[in-house]
């Protein structure tokens, strides 16, 4: 549990208060982590006009690949849950379940697998990266911006999902994920290094 004290709904005002209105109308409720990144309401909204241009550049479905992989690298409970439900409204859940439990024999295309790994690669060991890591990345057909976007989702996952650890901010559980697809998204925590 943070030692931060978040802010109740009621007490909420200026920035943070919209934070809290824009969660309820889309969510029903506001999470712990909107609360604890929302102590600083100017960086939570740049955050999200930087995730917004980010996955509006890379497209929902990468984006979400890559988030969830980065996040399963992190050891991240609450962006894996958190983006597993968001994941629900650009696939089956049974195709998301499969996913998470382990990507790389998901059924996905190269190009998904490939930018997934990078993701994980990103998120454990980005000191040891080199151009041969985008390199693969450019050979299965990506652009250098969508390399770089690839690399920025990556690396914003990295920003929130240590910023939450390490404040120790209560896990909210979202409604409407199965409890297989619960156990599908926390499973594979910490991240299982497997062939590559």
């Amino acid at each position: 549990m943070t030692i931060l004290r978040l802010i109740p709904d009621a007490e909420a005002d200026g920035l943070q208060a919209g934070i809290y209105a824009e969660d309820i109308r889309s969510l029903g409720y506001v999470p712990s982590h909107t609360r604890a990144m929302s102590l600083n309401p100017e960086a939570y909204l740049a955050w999200e006009a930087l995730t917004g241009a980010i996955s509006s550049s890379l497209g929902l479905r990468r984006y979400e690949l890559v988030t969830l992989a980065a996040a399963q690298a992190l050891g991240s409970t609450h962006c894996r849950l958190a983006h597993g439900k968001k994941t629900l409204s650009i696939m089956e859940e049974a195709e998301l379940a499969a996913i998470a439990r382990d990507y790389r024999h998901a059924g996905l295309p190269d190009d998904e697998v490939a930018m997934m790994d990078y993701a994980v690669r990103l998120s454990t060991d980005p000191a040891a990266m080199t151009d041969e890591d985008a390199r693969q990345l450019r050979d299965l057909g990506f652009t250098d911006r969508a390399i770089a976007d690839i690399t920025l989702a990556a690396a914003a996952r990295n920003f929130f999902s240590r910023a939450l650890l390490a404040l120790n901010v209560d896990l909210d559980i979202p409604a409407g994920l199965s409890p297989d697809l619960q156990a599908a998204l926390l499973e594979p925590l910490p991240f299982r290094a497997a062939e590559r």
